[in-house]
């Protein structure tokens, strides 16, 4: 088992999206994944599976997507990251916020405020 800290977990999947490395990203990511929105906690994906399938059709489609870091908060075993997206392929850029929640080894739970 190879133990990741949270700020580690969280920079290894956004340098993985970033470079479109679909094996890498899913990599940092639990079997048993849940995506929800925040702050309905209305899940949008769940299991590996599915989360492997939505982001191999986002890397394909877009190939130039890109998500700057414009700021990260770590408290605990939980990691905020405020982004700011382009590349998109209808050329929209946009603003999210990501909310990780790990364990020792990978990242359990996501939220996302759009």
């Amino acid at each position: 088992m190879n133990l990741k800290s949270p700020e580690q977990l969280a920079q290894l999947q956004l340098d993985a999206y970033n470079s479109k490395n679909l094996e890498d990203f899913v990599e940092q990511y639990d079997d048993n994944i849940i995506v929800m929105d925040f702050p309905s906690n209305h899940i949008t994906l769940e299991g590996k599976a599915a989360f492997t399938e939505r982001y191999k059709k986002l890397f394909l489609d877009n190939p130039q997507l890109h998500a700057a870091l414009k700021n990260r908060t770590i408290m605990g075993n939980h990691v905020i990251d405020h982004e700011y997206l382009t590349g998109r392929a209808d050329g929209s850029t946009g603003e999210a916020i990501a909310i990780y929640e790990m364990n020792d080894t990978h990242i359990t739970k996501v939220w996302f405020i759009r």
